[in-house]
């Protein structure tokens, strides 16, 4: 039978209690009419931008209709395409959040 060394138990308890927990955190993004254009806002649930992340205007047949990245504001500003769409906020696996023009007051 294989035994801990005494303390070696605590140790690793220690180890482990010593680590950062993951936080997780979460994309957002919230896309209005303005005129005649659509203004998008994104960012994480830990207060983060979402600078430089890919915003892409995507048609149903998934072809991207307008490729995009926020700015330094987290936002992304496009004149909305004829038929129908969605927007893509695609900032990895596990952080992609899809707006469908219907749901675009």
């Amino acid at each position: 039978m294989n035994r801990l060394r005494p303390g070696a138990l605590a140790a690793a308890l220690g180890l482990v209690c010593l680590a950062a927990p993951a936080q997780a955190h979460y994309p957002f993004c919230a896309c209005e009419k303005h005129g005649e254009t659509i203004r998008c806002k994104g960012g994480f649930s830990d207060g983060t931008g979402a600078e430089g992340v890919k915003l892409d205007v995507i048609g149903y047949d998934e072809s991207v209709l307008i490729p995009g990245k926020f700015g330094k504001d987290s936002v992304v500003e496009f004149k909305p395409p004829s038929g129908e769409f969605y927007v893509l906020f695609d900032a990895g696996p596990g952080h992609v959040v899809e707006v469908d023009h219907n749901d675009i007051p």
